[in-house]
């Protein structure tokens, strides 16, 4: 809670911030809506005082935070974010995936931000604009600045978004993401246009090159068995039953926990250990499965087409 105070007087000071937003900084989502093990509503809390950024930090830190995705165990609280609290005018959204009929990367807008984009696809598709993006070439700025101006901004906010998206795309360029989404890519009285809130997904295929951002990844709300699976090269989900599938193809292991689940059984996870499986890698996925205390069996479904057996 004093590292929270610090961090709202380092805002006043670099910022002249005249509110804060605090966060609790868990892997779920409806943070705001969920309720706190301290008696506290409300995972994300905006304040107008800095003795208020460390009363409110108090009661998260340390404390189980309980969300519609959480379930009733809900979740640790270990860390913070305290961050300066911005009024928003207009909300608009944006984002960079990877399309597969496109062959590439695509840029995707909608003045309907802060929502859900799905329903906006489904319910208002005049309102979503996409821009395809020659990965080779890179995004063409006068392109980008007809996409900003899909999205509502007019004059100096309209340069300032076509910035921001051209920097977003250098962000998913150089860090091999294959997503970048900002909900709401907003337009803020005193600061033009700012990325609220973002979610950016990587390609685990170039981990090799991105050590650093890999680095800082926090393992310590992942259930162990999943990141002991991770650094064995398996791909593995813990589930709820008592019958422990070890299959090789995701296509196959989906298929045996259906015949499982047709037969009045219940799996105890997914487990797909692929097709390039070694003897070791066997061995860690048997210890893995048959260290779920649930487990009363295993289902080994192989297809030796594409491993090979015979060790």
């Amino acid at each position: 809670a004093q590292e929270a105070r610090t961090a709202a007087e380092n805002l006043l000071s670099a910022h002249g911030a005249k509110q804060y937003v605090v966060k609790a900084l868990v892997l779920t989502g409806g943070r705001g809506k969920g309720m706190l093990s301290s008696g506290m509503k409300g995972g994300v809390k905006v304040v107008d005082k800095i003795d208020e950024v460390e009363d409110v930090s108090s009661k998260m830190i340390g404390y189980k935070l309980v969300t519609k995705q959480t379930g009733e165990q809900g979740v640790d609280v270990s860390r913070v974010m305290v961050g300066e609290a911005l009024d928003i005018m207009r909300e608009t959204y944006f984002s960079i995936v990877l399309d597969r009929a496109a062959g590439g990367p695509v840029m995707v807008g909608s003045p309907e931000g802060g929502m859900d984009i799905e329903w906006v696809a489904e319910h208002k598709p005049d309102k979503i604009f996409t821009l395809p993006i020659d990965i080779m070439a890179g995004p063409v700025k006068e392109k980008v600045m007809e996409l900003a101006a899909n999205l509502g901004f007019d004059g100096e906010l309209r340069t300032q978004a076509c910035h921001q998206m051209l920097m977003l795309y250098k962000l998913f360029s150089e860090k091999d993401a294959t997503q970048v989404e900002i909900n709401p890519l907003g337009q803020s009285p005193d600061r033009g246009v700012v990325c609220f809130d973002a979610k950016i997904n990587f390609d685990d295929n170039a981990a090799f090159r991105q050590k650093d951002m890999y680095a800082l990844k926090d393992d310590s709300e992942d259930d162990p068995l999943e990141v002991e699976a991770i650094n064995c090269g398996l791909n593995f989900i813990k589930m709820d039953g008592n019958i422990g599938c070890l299959v090789n193809g995701a296509g196959l292991a989906m298929a045996t926990m259906d015949i499982v689940k047709l037969h009045g059984g219940d799996p105890a996870n997914f487990l797909d250990v692929g097709g390039g499986v070694k003897e070791h890698q066997v061995t860690q996925a048997f210890n893995i499965i048959s260290s779920d205390p649930k487990v009363k069996s295993i289902l080994v479904n192989i297809f030796g087409g594409i491993v090979d057996c015979r060790d």
